[in-house]
């Protein structure tokens, strides 16, 4: 049977790690070892931080949508539970950006929220 030799696939390999590693300090950008483990690590916390990105941006969402509400003299329970009885389905997203841009059309939104709650007492 004939010799394999594998310097041509290695090689490959380890471009590809070094690529991925380029612009971390010191040997974790140029030795194989060390960016390996610096290239796994950053994948770990890039699979971990995608998940908290989602749990922090809702959180925004909600602070600005209770900022924006109290303004108006409801808090943020009472307000989205009274969009819920009003049939509006915009989601979190959209109304902290309403919250954010465009403060009249929010604040419609959020005196229509009042009176149903006055109304529905």
């Amino acid at each position: 049977m004939a010799r394999v030799k594998r310097g041509t696939i290695s090689k490959k390999t380890h471009k590809k790690v070094l690529e991925k590693a380029k612009g971390y300090r010191g040997r974790h950008s140029t030795t194989i070892r060390a960016a390996r483990e610096k290239v796994e690590k950053a994948g770990q916390y890039a699979y971990r931080d995608r998940k908290v990105k989602k749990r922090e941006f809702r959180s925004l969402w909600i602070i600005r949508i209770n900022a924006a509400v109290r303004e108006v003299g409801l808090s943020y329970s009472q307000f989205m539970n009274a969009l819920k009885g009003m049939n509006v389905t915009l989601d979190r997203k959209v109304l902290a950006e309403m919250a954010y841009d465009n403060d009249a059309a929010f604040k419609t939104l959020a005196d229509n929220a009042k009176r149903f709650i006055k109304e529905k007492k």
